[in-house]
C-alpha cells in the first residue's frame, strides 16, 4: 500500500450518475481473521441502505497494523493507505475497530497515525462513525473519556431504548435491538462531562449510541449494527476454542441470540467432556433471527441522507468563500 496510491472505487451502491457522489472511507482496523468479513458487513450495509443516492466506498488501511503475508497479499489493489485519506475526497468515514495489546492505547504503534487521521475527519469530513472499539480509542484521543473494563464481556442481541430526539433515528422505533460484543464500555457520565450527547441507551442504563457536535458530526456506536446474523455465534466459537485450549474462562453464550434448542444444547455440552467440533456442529446448526437489521438498515439510510444533504451546503459555503477572498 504505497502512499501515493490513489484509493480504489471499490464498491458503488445506488442510483449512479445521480446530482450528488457520496464517497464514503472504511478504516478498517480489525484483525487479520475479521478483515473480509467486516468489509463486506459494512459494503452491504451501505448497498442496501443507499436507495437513491449514489455512494461509492473506499477501503482503507492503517499501514502500522502488522498484517500477515496473506492478509497483505489479499488487500493489495483492493486497500489503500490511511494516509492518502486527506487528498482523497472522501465525504465521510467509518472508523471499525482497533486492537489493544499494549497497557494503553497510546503506547500502541499505530496510535500517532490513527489520531493524527481521526483529526483530520474531525474537522474536515461532514460526518465520521466510530464503530466497536475505534469509538472508544476516538473518545478517548478526543477528550480524554477512558473505557472502563466491564464484569463480564457483555455479548448478544440487546434492547435500547431512545435517549433523544435526533435526525439519525428519524424512523427507527423508539424501542430497537443491536448485537453488541465488547469487554469494556464508557459511563454516560464522562461523556456528558464533555459534550457528548447520547442517543440510545441498554435496559440496563449503560450508552449504546452517542454523538459529538463539531466541524463534522461524529457518531459513535458501542455496538455493532453491522454484524451479519452469523457474526456472533463465530466469535462464541472462538471464544469456547480459547477456553478449550486453557487460554480463558468459559464464555457465557450469547443473550437473546440462539433460539431456546440450541441453546439447551450448548449448555448441554458443558456437563461433559466436548470437543470444538462438538460446539461447531451446534452452531453452524443454528439460524439466528437477524432481528436488528430494519433497525441497522433505518440508521445508515439517514446517515447517508445527512452526507447528501450537507455535501452541496459545504460545495456552496467554499464557492463564496474563495469568491470573497478574489
Amino acid at each position: 500500500m504505497p502512499r501515493d496510491d490513489k484509493p480504489v472505487e471499490n464498491f458503488a451502491f445506488g442510483q449512479r450518475g445521480t446530482r450528488a457522489t457520496l464517497h464514503i472511507g472504511l478504516v478498517n482496523n480489525m484483525p487479520d481473521a475479521a478483515l473480509r468479513t467486516t468489509e463486506l458487513q459494512f459494503a452491504r450495509l451501505l448497498k442496501e441502505a443507499a436507495g437513491g443516492f449514489d455512494v461509492r466506498l473506499h477501503l482503507f488501511a492503517l499501514p502500522e497494523i502488522h498484517r500477515s503475508d496473506d492478509a497483505l497479499a489479499r488487500m493489495d489493489g483492493f486497500y489503500a493507505d490511511a494516509a492518502s485519506i486527506p487528498e482523497a475526497g472522501m465525504d465521510a468515514l467509518i472508523f471499525a475497530g482497533v486492537a489493544q495489546h499494549a497497557d494503553r492505547f497510546s503506547d500502541e504503534p499505530y496510535w500517532r497515525a490513527l489520531t493524527r487521521l481521526m483529526d483530520w475527519a474531525a474537522a474536515s469530513t461532514v460526518t465520521t462513525l466510530f464503530s466497536g472499539q475505534a469509538a472508544h480509542a476516538a473518545v478517548q484521543h478526543f477528550d480524554g473519556v477512558r473505557r472502563r473494563p466491564l464484569p463480564k464481556k457483555l455479548s448478544g442481541v440487546f434492547a435500547s431504548l431512545r435517549a433523544a430526539d435526533d435526525s439519525l433515528l428519524t424512523g427507527v422505533p423508539a424501542r430497537a435491538t443491536t448485537p453488541h460484543s465488547r469487554k469494556h464500555g464508557v459511563l454516560e457520565n464522562d461523556l456528558a462531562s464533555r459534550g457528548y450527547r447520547v442517543l440510545a441507551r441498554l435496559l440496563d442504563g449503560s450508552v449504546d449510541l452517542f454523538a459529538r457536535e463539531g466541524r463534522s458530526r461524529l457518531i459513535f456506536l458501542q455496538g455493532h449494527p453491522e454484524y451479519g446474523a452469523d457474526t456472533l455465534g463465530r466469535e462464541y466459537l472462538g471464544d469456547i476454542s480459547l477456553f478449550l485450549e486453557g487460554q480463558s474462562e468459559r464464555p457465557q453464550i450469547p443473550e437473546n441470540y440462539f433460539d431456546r434448542v440450541t441453546e439447551n444444547a450448548l449448555l448441554a455440552l458443558t456437563g461433559r467432556p466436548a470437543q470444538i467440533a462438538d460446539y461447531v456442529e451446534v452452531v453452524t446448526g443454528a439460524v439466528p433471527l437477524q432481528s436488528w437489521r430494519g433497525t441497522t438498515l433505518r440508521l445508515f439510510a439517514n446517515w447517508i441522507a445527512s452526507i447528501a444533504a450537507e455535501k452541496p451546503r459545504r460545495r456552496i459555503a467554499r464557492t463564496a468563500a474563495t469568491h470573497r477572498s478574489v
